[in-house]
C-alpha cells in the first residue's frame, strides 16, 4: 500500500552500499555489499526501528538514510527529493533537518570543547541566532535533557556515559531537526540509565514533533518504543511490520529465531527449540537464493535457487520468504506463567509461618 507523499519523510528505493576490498598482486579487488537492494518508507512522525544481528548492515543503512554514506546504487529520498544525488553544499543545507545520535557518545564529542560550545556549534552553522540567543538556547536544551545549565562550562570527560548521551541528544536537537537517527543510542549504558534515555527520547519526540529512526539489537527496547520494525539479515530486509503484529506473531523464520532468543525468566516458558543454527555467512560470498536458507529449518531446494520476493501481508506488512504461510504457526507463543500446584502452595505457606515464628537474630544482648 503506497502512502501519499505528504505522509512520507524518508524513502529508499533499492538502495545498495558496497565497500571495496583490497587489491593485491595475486588477488583481484573484491567488494562487500553491506546493504543490498533495500526499499522501505518511513512515515512522518513515527518511531521506526531496524533490528538484526551484528554485521547485518543496519548501521550502514542508518548512515545511508541521512547521507553520511553515499549509496552505490539506488536512491534515498527526503521529503520527495533524492538526497543521494545532491552536492556537498546542497546537502549541508539539509543537515539541520537530519541529525544523528551515535552509539558511543564520548567518541562523537570533541574532548577539547566545552559542552556549551559543542551544543552551540550547530546553531552557528544552521541558524542566524545571536551569541546571547545561542547561549540561552544551550541552557534550555541542557534543561530539556535533564542536565543543569551550569554544566555548559564543563568538558565531556567530566560526565558519565548516560550524561554524555544526553549531551549528544541536546546537540542533535540544537539545529531544530525533523528526523533523528539513533544508532544503538542506549546499548553502551547501564540498564537504569537506558530507561532514562529511552523515556527522554520519547518525551522529546512528542515535544518537538520528531521522526525517530532507531537501530538496536535489544528487542525489549524496540518493543517499548517502536511503531514499526524492520528486520535485517545479511544486508536485506526480511520482514517489516507494525510493532505489535511483529511481536505477537512473527512470520519470517529468522524473526521467529530472534524472538526465541529473548531471555525468559520463567523456566516453564522457555522454548526447547534452538534459536539459530550455524554462523552468519560471509558477506564476501553470500548464499544464493534466500540468504537465510543455510540456517533455516524450513529451507527447500527452491530457497537455495530463487530469491524470495517480499509479499504484502495485511497491507502494512511485508515478509520475504517462500514458505511464510506454512510456517507462520511456528512462531513463539506468548509466555504465560504456569499455575503453582497445591502442594507447592502449602510448602510456601508453611515456610512463611515458620519464618514469622522464628526469633529475630538481632536481639540485644544482656
Amino acid at each position: 500500500m503506497s502512502l501519499p507523499t505528504r505522509d512520507k519523510i524518508i524513502e529508499t528505493r533499492a538502495v545498495t552500499k558496497r565497500f571495496g576490498g583490497r587489491k593485491s598482486l595475486f588477488k583481484p579487488a573484491t567488494s562487500v555489499s553491506a546493504v543490498n537492494g533495500v526499499s522501505l518508507t518511513i512515515k512522518r512522525g513515527e518511531t521506526f526501528s531496524i533490528v538484526g544481528e551484528s554485521g547485518c548492515g543496519k548501521s550502514t543503512l542508518a548512515r545511508l538514510l541521512v547521507r553520511l554514506l553515499t549509496p552505490s546504487d539506488g536512491a534515498v529520498l527526503y521529503d520527495g527529493n533524492d538526497i543521494s544525488a545532491l552536492s556537498e553544499q546542497e546537502m549541508r543545507r539539509l543537515r539541520k533537518d537530519l541529525q544523528f545520535v551515535f552509539q558511543d557518545p564520548f567518541s562523537s564529542l570533541n574532548p577539547r570543547m566545552t559542552v556549551g560550545a559543542l551544543i552551540e556549534e550547530p546553531m552557528k552553522v544552521h541558524t542566524a541566532l545571536t551569541r546571547t540567543e545561542r547561549r540561552q538556547k544551550v541552557a534550555e536544551l541542557l534543561n530539556k535533557v535533564g542536565l543543569r545549565p551550569a554544566f555548559a562550562n564543563r568538558y565531556p570527560h567530566e560526565f558519565s556515559g548516560g550524561q554524555r548521551q544526553r549531551i549528544g541528544i541536546a546537540r542533535a536537537l540544537a539545529s531544530g531537526p525533523k528526523v533523528i537517527v539513533g544508532d544503538e543510542p542506549v546499548s553502551a549504558l547501564d540498564v537504569s540509565v537506558q530507561a532514562q534515555v529511552i523515556n527522554l527520547l520519547e518525551d522529546l519526540k512528542s515535544e518537538f514533533d520528531l521522526t525517530l529512526i532507531l537501530i538496536a539489537h535489544d528487542l525489549a527496547v524496540i518493543r517499548h518504543m517502536s511503531d514499526r520494525v524492520a528486520v535485517m539479515y545479511l544486508g536485506e530486509i526480511v520482514e517489516l511490520a507494525p510493532n505489535d503484529a511483529l511481536f505477537d506473531k512473527p512470520l519470517h523464520p529468522y524473526t521467529q529465531a530472534l524472538m526465541r532468543a529473548i531471555p525468559i525468566a520463567s523456566p516453564h516458558g522457555r522454548s526447547m527449540k534452538a534459536a539459530l543454527l550455524g554462523d552468519v555467512p560471509s558477506p564476501l560470498d553470500p548464499p544464493s537464493g534466500c540468504r537465510f536458507h543455510p540456517r533455516c529449518p524450513h529451507a527447500t531446494d527452491l530457497c537455495s535457487r530463487e530469491k524470495p520476493t517480499p509479499a504484502n501481508v495485511a497491507g502494512d506488512r511485508t515478509v520475504a520468504c517462500h514458505h511464510w504461510e506454512k510456517i507462520a504457526d511456528d512462531a513463539q507463543p506468548p509466555v504465560q506463567e504456569p499455575p503453582r500446584s497445591p502442594n507447592a502452595e502449602k510448602r510456601f505457606a508453611l515456610f512463611r509461618t515458620r519464618s514469622q515464628q522464628k526469633e529475630p537474630t538481632t536481639a540485644a544482648r544482656p
